[in-house]
């Protein structure tokens, strides 16, 4: 029986989809084969001997020792756009609150409380709140994936230019894409056209910090700023700065820190993107249905650190090889077949980096020669049969 480890809670619809004669589900398995996890961190984590797979319900893995994960053979999955139409929501909220002090009306509104002649006070006090409208500004996007498109087009509905950059975007990105959502050429084309900004990338070493005093100088001045993808992104303490210099009229994140929280300019959200009862279900069930496939017959679909490899599953039997990225493997891999008189009936590979992945499929269930044989080969790290 498969044992699967649930690291947070995961909505019921995605652990539903693990049978209970195939797995045992739960918070306390001992020695997994998968781990389910949501924002637990793993990077401490001492993984058990026979963990093949981590899938993430959410697109970000920071809290993942991918790396680690890589070396030991262990697939960390991820679920790309599952929580996309959540998170653009929040953005298209953040838009508004950046433009119109709502925070700060509402909550002057409660100093209101037990007084009389509130009607009044507030027709007086209303105009210390007057805000912008969105239309007929200049809203750039930086990373236009899933999230990234769906903000863009959704600001084109509401009347604002868009401007978006994103140096890896997909040919499937760029067709979802609005017509009128324009191609910035560079980052500091929307640091200088646009009034809203709006960063939608993964916390990278090459993202960190791209916000920062420099790249805020080429601002316009008043620029607004929304961060609902990663806190490292912006370098909280220039930020600040510009805040006091009104450089930037207002920074809106979903990733609060010691450095953002209760700043004058700053409204930090207790990162809420992702949390909706819709989207906490959508990306359970896509992880557990890449958990599930990975598990049954070796297909890989949405991870971060191997290779698509996804064969649809037939009668015959399979070998699945983790290897390393090197000349001369697959003459090697499909050598040890021959040699013992294996025919091949299906084939397929790929490669992610420094890593690759391969599934052969074959006339006879593999036996523990030509495991051990496949083993044997230098650069082979996994070998998993699926009889």
């Amino acid at each position: 029986m498969l044992k699967i480890k649930l690291m947070n809670k995961i909505a019921k619809v995605g652990t539903a989809l693990f049978s209970r004669e195939k797995y045992e589900v739960s918070d306390s398995v001992e020695n997994e084969d998968a781990i389910m996890v949501r924002s637990a961190s793993l990077h401490e984590q001492v993984f058990s001997k026979n963990l093949r797979a981590i899938a993430r319900c959410g697109a970000g893995v920071n809290n993942i020792p991918v790396e680690r994960c890589t070396k030991e053979g262990i697939v960390v999955f991820n679920t790309p756009g599952a929580n996309a139409n959540a998170v653009k929501e929040l953005a298209i909220a953040s838009l508004i609150l950046a433009s119109r002090d709502i925070v700060g009306g509402v909550e002057w509104v409660k100093t209101l409380a037990g007084t009389t002649g509130v009607a009044k006070a507030v027709e007086t006090g209303k105009s210390a709140f007057v805000g912008h409208e969105l239309a007929g500004k200049t809203l750039g996007v930086i990373g236009l994936g899933a999230i990234g498109g769906m903000v863009a087009n959704c600001a084109i509905s509401l009347g604002m230019r868009v401007i978006g950059y994103d140096p890896y975007i997909t040919a499937k990105a760029a067709w979802s894409l609005a017509p009128s959502v324009s191609q910035a050429s560079d980052y500091a084309e929307i640091f200088k056209t646009c009034d809203y900004i709006s960063l939608h990338v993964p916390a990278t070493p090459q993202t960190k910090n791209m916000n920062c005093e420099k790249s805020i100088a080429q601002m316009k001045d008043g620029v607004r700023i929304l961060n609902l993808a990663r806190a490292d992104l912006v370098n909280a303490e220039d930020l600040k700065v510009a805040l006091k210099a009104k450089k930037v009229s207002c920074y809106i994140t979903d990733f609060p820190t010691e450095e953002t929280v209760g700043v004058d300019g700053i409204i930090a959200i207790p990162h809420l993107g992702a949390s909706t009862v819709e989207s906490e279900d959508h990306c359970a069930v896509m992880a557990g249905q890449e958990l599930d496939e990975f598990l049954t017959c070796g297909n890989i679909r949405n991870s971060v650190n191997f290779p698509t490899v996804n064969v649809p599953r037939s009668e015959h039997p399979r070998v699945c090889i983790m290897n390393e990225n090197i000349p001369n493997m697959l003459s090697q891999i499909t050598s040890a077949f021959s040699a013992k008189n294996i025919n091949i009936e299906n084939f397929a590979n790929g490669s992610k980096g420094e890593v690759a992945y391969t599934i052969v499929e074959t006339n006879v269930p593999a036996s523990e020669e030509i495991l051990q044989a496949i083993s044997s080969i230098q650069g082979v790290f996994g070998v998993r049969a699926f009889n």
